[in-house]
């Protein structure tokens, strides 16, 4: 029976070539946390819930109408 075996990669080919002429393999240098997440996350407290809630509508253009103090009369 014969076992199909995948192709080496053009990197992992050049990874055993410099480790055979002597030189330091470069996936030793790679670092343990590369592959992990160390963003810090949390949930938003119930203040920043409600002043989300809060200012959802507001608007801070200057163009807008609702923040002009103006208003008109129809006759």
């Amino acid at each position: 029976m014969r076992w199909k075996r995948m192709s080496k990669s053009r990197a992992k080919k050049l990874r055993e070539k410099l480790v055979r002429e002597g030189n330091r393999n470069p996936e030793l240098s790679r670092s343990p946390f590369s592959m992990l997440d160390l963003n810090t996350r949390r949930t938003k407290s119930k203040l920043e819930k409600l002043n989300q809630v809060k200012h959802k509508k507001q608007s801070f253009g200057n163009d807008d109408f609702q923040t002009k103090d103006c208003f008109y009369l129809y006759f």
